[in-house]
């Protein structure tokens, strides 16, 4: 792989030193930088310090903490960055020449989807691909993306659209909203339910900054959100959780209701499926997606992890919009 580029200066710019900055804006610390580069502070310190003074420029604004690029430093940061995902994309098309898959994956997913979703292929895909490195980490969106852009995560499962410049999406399935209600509770009445239903006391709802929080929210209608995670909770209890299995418990303790995504419904014992309620035709959806950079990388590994992951879904999750696209 070529390692050098020539400046306006005729000075040699490595692969090497774009590594150190950007990894530099990554962590907006010198010190985490260093680790992550595998050297010392002192070395690429030097290393940053000898390329600015070869640009005739800074860089970095070491006067605040934590560290920050200068204005000129974000374009440079910016196009580093394009150079090295080119740089990188060179051995993936090497390995798709022949027939290989392997490397590293690093993967970030939403926790609403990570416990329900992952079951159904992480095993599938790790023996079908033994020499992929598979790390996964459960983020919110908005941390995906940043991750995606600083090329921290390969490629993220969220709920889209995004609407995010740079972002590529690739729809993978829709799934249905299903309601979940406390015993005796009148949603439980009829065999499914409407929006209009849901315009009733009790609901609890995710923290602030889950995007299932926000459509729950939309669908159930503006007023219903509060501060404290709850619509008038029958109790004076306000109780902030990102986890649907405890919305669940304090719903069969405390009473009301909430909506649930329809693959945390599927391993449910009967005692709780009876407390399901589906709503009428047309089903409320949420759009579940890969989503990576533009310029991303791996493109083969992101291409089976689609398969696998429609593959293996629920029959009935499996969409129009899920076809296996080329990357």
């Amino acid at each position: 792989m070529v390692t050098k580029l020539i400046t306006d200066k005729s000075k040699e710019l490595t692969l090497t030193q774009l590594d150190y900055i950007v990894a530099v804006d990554t962590f907006r610390h010198f010190a985490t930088a260093a680790d992550a580069c595998h050297i010392t502070q002192p070395t690429l310190s030097m290393q940053i310090q000898k390329l600015e003074d070869e640009l005739g420029v800074l860089i970095f604004d070491r006067s605040r903490q934590p560290v920050v690029p200068t204005e000129t430093g974000v374009a440079i940061l910016a196009q580093a960055r394009e150079v090295l995902r080119s740089a990188r994309r060179i051995p993936e098309i090497i390995s798709e020449s022949k027939n290989e898959l392997r490397g590293d994956l690093r993967i970030g997913i939403i926790p609403t989807l990570a416990p329900y979703l992952l079951p159904y292929f992480i095993g599938e895909f790790i023996g079908k691909y033994p020499d992929v490195s598979v790390r996964i980490e459960e983020f919110m969106t908005e941390q995906i993306v940043e991750r995606l852009r600083t090329g921290l995560i390969d490629v993220g499962i969220v709920v889209t659209p995004l609407g995010e410049a740079g972002i590529t999406e690739i729809p993978l399935f829709q799934e249905p909203f299903v309601v979940y209600a406390a015993d005796g509770h009148p949603l439980l009445h009829n065999e499914t339910v409407t929006a209009a239903d849901l315009q009733t006391n009790g609901l609890w709802l995710l923290t602030e900054g889950h995007c299932f929080r926000n459509q729950v929210v939309n669908l159930c209608g503006a007023d219903q959100q509060t501060g404290n995670g709850t619509k008038h909770n029958p109790t004076s209890l306000h109780y902030e959780t990102g986890s649907l299995e405890t919305l669940i418990k304090l719903i069969d303790r405390q009473g009301g209701f909430t909506l649930l995504p329809y693959l945390a419904t599927l391993d449910m014992r009967p005692s709780r499926r009876a407390k399901l309620r589906p709503f009428i035709a047309p089903q409320p959806v949420r759009e579940v997606s890969l989503v990576m950079h533009r310029s991303f990388v791996k493109r083969q590994l992101i291409n089976v992890l689609q398969a696998e992951i429609l593959a293996n879904l629920p029959a009935e999750l499996v969409s129009s919009t899920g076809a296996v696209v080329g990357l």
